[in-house]
């Protein structure tokens, strides 16, 4: 191979550049674009030379590229390690994700989805009610609330109120330690008592003596009815017969609550934050949800996520020297596909900045285009449940509350964790105090029964005092 050669990028220091992307991700992507074309380098602290590719073509073979060549799973674990862990199906590689993948897929398949539709409708609803009205508060923590109850709830199957406010706590201090570590690997040095990575360490070494309770108490009770995502994968097993282990178990436990509540609950804020500064497309989500219809919901949720990515970027790690767009790039090269550029290209979103849902009734975001999460065989195992949570959730929202902006300008983009968020936390009013809850829970197709969703009501308001 010939002598490594980078594209053209961003000069100056890998600190400087890491500062300039955190403090305004959008327009330093774009201008990066503009300015360098569909490849161009980023040199970030602890990363080096980080290839972004804004061409769907280009992505298309980062994607399809061989598996042992393009890795996902140790460019993952650059950053998500010391949270989710070695085990998880986002920093494995190879034949050993294929094998936890698979165990992975069936609790998370479209159609397995859908019986948790009244549940999530249920702690939306009970969410909605410590709103307050008539003054400006922030949306962000309360979809994290929802998001969270769900991922407690649909995939740990807590019944417990203690148990469960005990979760909530432990997540909610893991989260917030895991933000400086996940960002930026340089802090991961033990400096003291109070440096970022012991702190880390002691909020995840709390969750996982919890979660490793949770996974004990589980075995022994060996319900065979109950149909949470941690009963299902506890019957799950691997192509010799053996069961998963609790360290597996424990990692992609992790994984969920940082893949599956961060990010959902920040799609959930972006959502509302585009929809009060879009009048014509609130009322028209209005009207259709009125209607019994879903395609313009689904349709909003699909531009919001093209609008307002919750991840920027995806990475894969070279293995071996690889060509790319005609650059040829030593192994360690960070390959990255950049989402947030190519969900604004002109030439692939006509006005790209405006927020029109309209376009994915239209036959637009094809393949490789609309990538908010991934692509390949690496793709995100919770997207459909991440897309019909927010359907859901939106719609029980846009039925109850009349919300306006707090402030008519636009939030700009802000990293949080592994996401993006809008900077002031989706900051809204509530006009005036909410509609009566809708007696109906099984509009989204949900096949739990009342007493279930009794249930799952009084242990939410359990938890709540």
């Amino acid at each position: 191979m010939a002598s490594p050669t980078y594209p053209p990028g961003p000069r100056g220091p890998a600190l400087v550049q890491l500062f300039r992307l955190g403090r305004d991700p959008f327009g330093y992507m774009r201008r990066a674009h503009a300015r360098y074309g569909d490849v161009f380098t980023i040199k970030f602290p602890s990363f080096g030379h980080m290839v972004y590719v804004a061409d769907p073509e280009l992505v298309k073979r980062v994607f399809a590229g061989n598996a042992r060549r393009f890795h996902a799973g140790e460019a993952n674990a650059t950053v998500l390690e010391p949270a989710v862990g070695p085990g998880s199906v986002l920093t494995l590689d190879e034949e050993e994700h294929m094998r936890q993948r698979k165990l992975l897929l069936p609790p998370f398949h479209g159609d397995a989805v859908r019986r948790y539709g009244g549940l999530i409708r249920e702690i939306a609803e009970q969410e909605m009610e410590s709103w307050p009205v008539g003054q400006p508060f922030a949306l962000r923590p309360h979809t994290q609330r929802i998001t969270l109850d769900v991922i407690l709830r649909a995939v740990f199957g807590l019944r417990d109120p203690r148990r469960f406010a005990l979760a909530q706590r432990l997540v909610d201090e893991f989260a917030t330690r895991s933000h400086w570590i996940v960002l930026f690997p340089f802090m991961r040095r033990r400096v003291g008592p109070l440096s970022p990575m012991v702190r880390f360490e002691g909020a995840r070494d709390a969750l996982d003596r919890f979660i490793y309770e949770e996974i004990a108490s589980r075995r022994r009770e060996a319900d065979t009815e109950r149909d949470d995502v941690l009963s299902l994968l506890l019957r799950a097993t691997h192509e010799d017969g053996s069961p998963m282990s609790d360290r597996e178990l424990r990692d992609e436990l992790v994984t969920v609550i940082g893949a599956g509540h961060e990010t959902t609950a920040t799609g959930l804020a972006w959502a509302i934050e585009r929809l009060v500064r879009t009048p014509r497309v609130l009322a028209q989500a209005r009207e259709s949800i009125a209607a019994g219809e879903d395609d313009y919901l689904d349709a909003v949720v699909k531009e919001t996520l093209r609008t307002r990515p919750v991840i920027t970027d995806v990475a894969r790690k070279l293995t071996a020297p690889t060509e790319v767009a005609g650059y040829e790039l030593p192994a360690g090269t960070f390959i990255m596909p950049a989402i947030l550029v190519i969900h604004h290209r002109e030439d692939l979103y006509p006005e790209p900045l405006e927020f029109r849902p309209e376009r994915f009734l239209e036959g637009q975001g094809e393949a490789f285009a609309w990538i908010p999460f991934g692509g390949g065989v690496r793709r995100c195992i919770g997207a459909a449940f991440a897309q019909y949570e927010m359907r859901i959730v939106l719609s029980a929202i846009l039925q109850r509350a009349e919300l306006r902006a707090a402030d008519p300008r636009p939030e700009r983009m802000r990293p949080r964790n592994i996401t993006v968020a809008p900077g002031e936390g989706a900051r809204v009013v509530l006009a005036r105090p909410l509609e009566p809850a809708r007696a109906d829970r099984d509009h989204e197709g949900s096949r739990q029964d009342g007493r279930e969703r009794s249930a799952a009501a009084r242990m939410v308001e359990g938890q709540r005092l």
